[in-house]
């Protein structure tokens, strides 16, 4: 069947097509219920089945001959260290620690927070929690204390596992300090904290009372899987939420397995056996997805890569990780691309790598441009897919399903919809608006299998935040347009539109521009308060090395350019050279911290920022730019 003739049947029957999808999966008892609502009016899948995620991502294997292929590839730059395990060896590691979490009285239910860096031993706890039914949180390992402790306050643990230390390119960051404080500033005291201690690194464990990781998994039995209720949970992930408070978002058991199956089969094409890299943490979505689980249920070898696509220790890191493993399919952000980009902007250390084992190369996260789209086009020449999903869907959402039609995808498009996903574009009515013109990217109900159920104890949250803007929608916050070939096109969160003098702008479609010109590195354009026209647009850019253009003549050409392209509505005149911008650790660019900073009002230092004193260098360009003007 083709890209349109699947994806139609998925919308026009969903409950035929998710029931056979979900007979791809081996299950204790398959669902008689397919679709179902609760009394709040919550849809779930498959709630009478009963399965397993551990069970399917290693026992499933072993049953069926394949234990001794490799499971999990770990390569660390950083500790200069590489560790394969096969799928019986992983299994061992998991059911031996699920043992562990046992013997200490946790159970179907109990929550388990895992604050690990990018080490084995944090999907061993994940694969370990799910196997017994404990419902595991794990946040990233560079939160601060305060972050962990609301974390530990909401979702209130039986136990904490960390490790020793983590670290950040060259720096060893100690774990057990920031666990000691979150848990001092927590109303709610976890009974257990588990610790890993690293070896390569004398790193003292401040947690006096902790109980050593490697100590509880080898004096243990290995347990069996518990099977469970589809719906119930397997993980609780906090996303930010507008109110400043995390939101805990809330996955499945069944519908998470069937909709991660479906997407490594159809979305990515990876079949059993292949190598696949996603280049994420495991503290976000991706990591739960498609480091950890999907890649495991498909029966995949999976690559968990503790270092940087720069510095860890050149620009050719993943090029030799391809080789090296022969990775088929790998996933990573554009932010990931542009800083290769931006230090080996003629390539020259993919030279020295081949890379024929790689067919396709996806991007997520964050919007791409157009510039770095056909720059790693052309480097790679082969298919380069732009997706969008989102923490809450689980899964991708847009796309080229590249598994069922190898479709062409279009620079700048996050792709066609995938199967389950009625995506439309509605204005603030909730009407549908013509193809070309933007609106808010909404989902009718129900969505597919994968996706979030409700909010950890907050279903009151869970309808307000998404269910209730539009009658019969899933609001994503996201705003875009599609065009007349069927092909969306993600602007960014509808905060990020700027209103000048009664026009709607785009600062995705500015930044796409400013990208274009051949000086310019990075780039983040946010709206500013304006007296006369309400707000105009602010240019942040950071330029290519060794680019020579003074900032006057560089903001001639970027306001000429925009002027040219969008008109002179768009009003941009403002353009600060920065060195660089600030973002997450997961590589997203902080525009609500930029849009605070351009008017100057009080900014809340948000916990995922990945290096606090780049904004103080933005600071004091700011103020020397606002004299110079």
């Amino acid at each position: 069947m083709s890209h349109k003739a699947t994806h139609q049947f998925s919308i026009t029957q969903p409950e035929k097509f998710w029931q056979k999808q979900a007979q791809e999966l081996t299950w204790n008892k398959f669902p008689k219920t397919i679709l179902s609502k609760n009394k709040l009016g919550f849809y779930h899948w498959f709630e009478d089945g009963e399965i397993n995620m551990s069970y399917l991502c290693l026992d499933y294997h072993i049953e069926n001959g394949r234990g001794n292929q490799i499971a999990l590839i770990y390569d660390s730059p950083v500790s200069n260290t590489v560790q394969k395990y096969t799928y019986n060896e992983l299994k061992t590691e998991v059911a031996k620690f699920a043992g562990g979490l046992s013997s200490l009285g946790i159970t179907k239910g109990d929550t388990v927070i895992i604050y690990m860096p990018m080490i084995p031993q944090a999907i061993i706890s994940m694969l370990a929690c799910a196997r017994i039914g404990a419902i595991h949180s794990v946040v990233f390992g560079g939160f601060a204390s305060h972050e962990l402790a609301v974390r530990i306050d909401d979702c209130k643990p039986k136990a904490i596992v960390t490790a020793t230390y983590g670290i950040e390119i060259d720096r060893v960051l100690s774990y057990t300090p920031l666990v000691k404080n979150a848990i001092e500033e927590s109303e709610y005291k976890p009974p257990y904290t588990i610790v890993y201690n690293r070896k390569q690194h004398e790193v003292v464990n401040e947690l006096n009372d902790s109980i050593d990781f490697e100590t509880l998994k080898n004096n243990s039995q290995e347990i069996n899987c518990v099977f469970l209720k589809s719906t119930d949970p397997l993980y609780i992930l906090y996303t930010s939420g507008t109110t400043g408070k995390p939101k805990g978002v809330l996955r499945d058991h069944g519908g998470y397995a069937t909709a991660l199956k479906f997407s490594m089969s159809h979305f990515y094409d990876a079949q059993p056996s292949d190598v696949f890299f996603a280049a994420s943490d495991l503290g976000w979505v991706v990591g739960h997805s498609f480091i950890t689980y999907g890649p495991l249920i498909q029966g995949c070898t999976t690559v968990l890569y503790e270092g940087k696509p720069i510095k860890t220790p050149d620009a050719g890191a993943f090029w030799r990780l391809i080789e090296e493993y022969k990775v088929k399919i790998m996933f990573t952000a554009p932010t990931a691309i542009r800083a290769i980009k931006k230090e080996d902007p003629d390539a020259l250390f993919l030279k020295k790598y081949n890379i024929s084992s790689l067919k396709t190369l996806f991007l997520a996260g964050e919007r791409c441009d157009i510039t770095t789209y056909n720059w790693i086009v052309d480097l790679l020449n082969r298919p380069v897919i732009d997706h969008w999903w989102q923490t809450e869907s689980g899964w991708p959402m847009l796309g080229i399903m590249t598994g069922v039609e190898p479709l062409p995808a279009k620079a700048g498009s996050a792709g066609l919809p995938v199967c389950g996903y009625d995506i439309q574009i509605l204005d603030e009515d909730g009407k549908y608006v013509d193809d070309g013109k933007e609106g808010l990217i909404s989902i009718k109900l129900p969505l597919p299998p994968g996706c979030l159920n409700t909010l950890w104890n907050n279903d009151a949250r869970f309808k307000n935040g998404y269910l209730t803007q539009f009658e019969g929608y899933y609001t994503t916050g996201d705003g875009g347009y599609k065009d007349t070939d069927g092909y969306f096109f993600v602007m960014g969160r509808v905060d990020d539109v700027i209103n000048v003098a009664g026009h709607r702008l785009s600062t995705g479609e500015m930044e796409e521009i400013i990208s274009t010109h051949h000086s310019i590195a990075e780039c983040a354009v946010v709206g500013m308060n304006d007296e006369l026209k309400g707000q105009v647009p602010l240019a942040f850019v950071v330029l290519k090395d060794w680019q020579l253009i003074s900032e006057i003549d560089l903001e001639k050409e970027l306001v000429t350019l925009i002027r040219n392209k969008i008109g002179a509505i768009a009003c941009l005149k403002n353009v600060v050279v920065v060195k660089r911008l600030p973002k997450t650790r997961s590589g997203k660019i902080l525009r609500k911290t930029l849009r605070s900073m351009a008017d100057f009002s009080e900014i809340i230092i948000p916990s995922t920022i990945e290096d606090i004193t780049v904004l103080d260098e933005i600071n004091d360009k700011l103020k020397i730019y606002v004299l110079n003007k």
